[in-house]
Parts: structure tokens; C-alpha cells; sequence
């Protein structure tokens, strides 16, 4: 859901009595940050033309929406001074960029050749945009489809907004939490887009122990649905245990194991939950195994699959549902 449009009706909360807003309500409004409006007034001119007793700012209709045009503007891919200055130019000049257009600003997250939407993404995170954020997921999961929404958009922006905490220390861990959330959500709000296709084998998806990191188990979930093939998703740091039950009830034809670290990508496991048995004596089966994310780089456990991204990885067991 995209912002709301002020109050028609009675003064809104923040309201002076001329009609102009206070800066805290215009941010409420708008679900962007009171320090990013007070830094685009500053930097920019992106301000309220009115100030009370000279210093208060007072924002009016018109400001509020060259506010408007400011944020759709940097959400589609233009750096903030770029697009402030298309804003102060006026209408015509404040049309979204065209797809392909790539300008970056200094200070930006290092987003190297990724689409336009992953940069606005990362911007919106950076200012907890979260309105914004929701409407950009929404827009490149429509625009391209999952897979290449996944990796070329949603990958790249928690890449480059990790990068921005790592090398600020903990200043940017709430902007890193808020993206994966949104990211979460909109994952799981996609649906199938044709019916179950017969006869495909299940696929249980689970972290390894001790493995918290779920986004790229919840991409691969979202994604098998979409596509009409079963899948049971067991999300984080599911004990071995409960995991052997899991195979032993459901029959499987694949167990996807995800670790995002060495610490937690184990051979050992890998071995005994391809190990697990099921179905009617005389016809025991077992399941294939998949090891899925970084932890497992250069240590594929023998006898597994190891796919290589999204796309891959659903190839893979889409085929071996049809065995």
C-alpha cells in the first residue's frame, strides 16, 4: 500500500492553523523519516515555502507533493540531488527514468550493475521507507517474475545494505532487519500461478542447525509454488531430529538443506538425513539430497545435489518430481 492522501475532512494531527503541516506529520504521511525531509530541505531546497515566525516549518499542498514526486523519483533509481533538481524544474521534468538508465550519487549503497528498482530499493531501506519498500517489492515481483526478481533486485539490495552495516558497524542493523522483513512478506504473498501438476514429487525445505538466515529457503518455497510443485518449508535452525521425523512422515522425493556458513553446513547431517528411509516395506525410499548456500562452497557432501541459484535449483527439482 502506497502512502495516503491528506485529510479533507476537520485539521489533521500536526495541522497549523493556515493548513500547513508540521514536518513530523508530512513524515507520518508519507512514511519517510523527519531527518531525510529535513536533509532534502537542507541539501536540496525540497522544502516548505512557508515557515511560522520565520523558522517552524509549514508544509502546504504543493510542497507535499513536490515530496511526493521526490520519493517516487529516488524510489525508481535516481540518485537525491537528481531528482531534486527534476522536481524544482517542475512536472515535466519529473518523469520516473527509463528502464536501462543507470546514475549513481556518492554515499549510495555499492549496488554495481543491478536494475534501477534494486537501487531505489536499497534507498528506501536506508531512510526505513517501508511504504515504498512494499510498493517496489510488489512492482518487480509483477514486473519480472520471481527468479529474476530474486536475483537481480532483492539479492543485490540486502548484499549492498549488508555491506553498509558491515562497514559502519551497527548503525545500519535496523535498515538490514526492516528490508528482510519486507522481503519475507512479500514472498510469502505470492500464490501459485497454475494448478498442482500431477504426480510431482514433495520437496522439504529446512536450515541446517544453528542456521537463522531463511530469505533464499523462503525464494525457493515461493518459487515451487508459483510453479504448481509441493513443498513443505521448515524455515530456520531445525533440529536433525525433527527433520528425520519430517522425511520419515511426509516421503520426499528431495530434502533442500540451506547454510549460509561453513559453521553450519555439515557433512555429517547431509549423510544422515540422505539416509532416512520411507514408504511400504518391500519399496523403501530415500530422498535426494540438496545443500543450497554459501556455507557449503567447495564442501559438497557426496551423494548430494548442489544447485547453482534460483532458477537452478527449481529446474532441478521439478525434474526429479517427474522421475
Amino acid at each position: 500500500m502506497g502512502p495516503s492522501g491528506p485529510r479533507t475532512g476537520g485539521r489533521s494531527p500536526g495541522a497549523a492553523a493556515d493548513g500547513g503541516l508540521t514536518t513530523g506529520a508530512v513524515a507520518r504521511l508519507l512514511g519517510v523519516a523527519p531527518t531525510t525531509l529535513r536533509s532534502w530541505d537542507r541539501r536540496y531546497g525540497i522544502g516548505p515555502a512557508a515557515r511560522e515566525d520565520g523558522r517552524h516549518r509549514r508544509w502546504t499542498g504543493a510542497d507535499i507533493a513536490a515530496l511526493r514526486n521526490m520519493c517516487r523519483l529516488t524510489s525508481a533509481g535516481l540518485p537525491p540531488a537528481e531528482a531534486a533538481r527534476a522536481v524544482l524544474a517542475g512536472p515535466r521534468a519529473t518523469a520516473a527514468p527509463e528502464p536501462g538508465r543507470t546514475s549513481r550519487g556518492l554515499g549510495e549503497p555499492p549496488l554495481g550493475s543491478a536494475r534501477r528498482e534494486c537501487r531505489g530499493l536499497a534507498r528506501a531501506a536506508l531512510r526505513l521507507d517501508a511504504p515504498v519498500m512494499e510498493e517496489l517489492l510488489t512492482e518487480v515481483l509483477d514486473r519480472y517474475g520471481l527468479p529474476a526478481a530474486w536475483d537481480e533486485v532483492m539479492v543485490p539490495a540486502l548484499h549492498a545494505v549488508g555491506r553498509r552495516w558491515e562497514s559502519a558497524g551497527e548503525r545500519y542493523i535496523e535498515v538490514e532487519h526492516l528490508l528482510s522483513w519486507h522481503v519475507s512478506g512479500a514472498l510469502r504473498g505470492v500464490s501459485a500461478a497454475r494448478p498442482p501438476v500431477p504426480g510431482a514429487g514433495l520437496s522439504l525445505l529446512a536450515c541446517a542447525p544453528g542456521e537463522t538466515h531463511t530469505l533464499a529457503l523462503e525464494a525457493l518455497a515461493a518459487t515451487l509454488t508459483q510453479h504448481g510443485l509441493p513443498v513443505r518449508m521448515f524455515g530456520a535452525a531445525l533440529p536433525v531430529e525433527a527433520l528425520e521425523e519430517a522425511v520419515r512422515r511426509t516421503g520426499p522425493d528431495a530434502v533442500v538443506l540451506w547454510a549460509q556458513s561453513r559453521d553450519t553446513a555439515s557433512h555429517a547431517l547431509a549423510a544422515r538425513v540422505g539416509a532416512v528411509e520411507w514408504g511400504v516395506r518391500g519399496a523403501r525410499r530415500r530422498p535426494v539430497v540438496f545443500t543450497v548456500g554459501p556455507g557449503w562452497a567447495g564442501r559438497q557432501p557426496p551423494g548430494t545435489r548442489h544447485p547453482h541459484g534460483l532458477a537452478d535449483a527449481v529446474d532441478a527439482l521439478a525434474t526429479l518430481g517427474a522421475r
